[in-house]
């Protein structure tokens, strides 16, 4: 018996990294998956891998509240009905605050914050219709600690935070449990640049990006004490246990998942 058999779980920014971890770990525990991202090639290859019996994708504009429901419907006309979702889409931006344009501050808003927002506006009723099911919302280590030039970052993290405490009152009474994980320094193309320079999407030269990556690696090695960056597959066990029935008594809570990183200063 999977943990996820009889589930249907809709994955938001699942055309890789984080997202992709999540869809095939929740296919191999039983769950049937819809995968949602605008990365169009890389999503439709991952819903391949897993099989029609398994997983399907479309394409999900975080922003746009059309997509949601486009996406929702297509999760009950192919697998009866949605009872999960995990808000895992985001875009990370490096800035001073007093060099962030307002712009890019709303861009960096609009899908990390309003994104989760309508994710939880959209598919709460159908889970609740559902029977009651599970909905994850991804945070940070940056909402609940301060990092230097992560100002639109953190304030849509922490938003998250909160939406999904709130949420998570309104919708105890219906069935649906609602937290949020909060991951520190993940190896995913967001945030190593040798990946993204392999899958052509930093703009950057692959070279320069691996020489990046070396940098990156030991930077996090000071900072974290488990002395490594985490892995995406590590973030989709956590997303498993709060979509599991193993998490039934946990709702409105915070989970960090980031090797040690908030523990404290290492002074070693």
């Amino acid at each position: 018996m999977g943990k996820l058999d009889g589930r249907v779980v809709l994955i938001s920014g699942a055309a890789r990294g984080q997202g992709a971890a999540e869809a095939r770990l929740f296919a191999t525990e039983g769950g049937k998956v819809v995968l949602g991202d605008i990365l169009d090639d890389e999503g439709e290859q991952v819903a391949a891998e897993l099989g029609p019996h398994r997983a399907r994708y479309v394409h999900l504009d975080v922003r746009e509240e059309t997509d949601w429901r486009a996406a929702a419907d297509t999760a009950e006309r192919v697998f009866g009905k949605v009872d999960g979702l995990i808000n895992n889409a985001g875009i990370l931006r490096f800035n001073e605050l007093a060099a962030t344009p307002v712009a890019e501050f709303r861009e960096v808003v609009d899908v990390n914050q309003t994104g989760c927002f309508l994710g939880m506006k959209t598919l709460a009723p159908r889970i609740e219709r559902a029977g009651g099911g599970t909905i994850v919302n991804t945070a940070s280590y940056a909402a609940l600690t301060g990092m230097a030039l992560l100002t639109a970052y953190a304030a849509t993290k922490a938003a998250i935070v909160g939406m999904t405490r709130v949420a998570s009152m309104e919708l105890a009474g219906r069935g649906v449990r609602v937290n949020a994980m909060c991951p520190g320094a993940i190896d995913t193309p967001m945030t190593n640049p040798a990946q993204a320079a392999e899958s052509g999407l930093s703009g950057v030269r692959l070279d320069t990006a691996v020489a990046q990556e070396s940098a990156t690696a030991a930077f996090y090695a000071k900072l974290i004490p488990q002395g490594r960056m985490g892995r995406p597959e590590e973030v989709a066990r956590l997303a498993l246990f709060l979509s599991c029935t193993d998490s039934s008594y946990v709702t409105g809570q915070p989970f960090v998942i980031d090797g040690g990183w908030l523990a404290g200063v290492s002074v070693l």
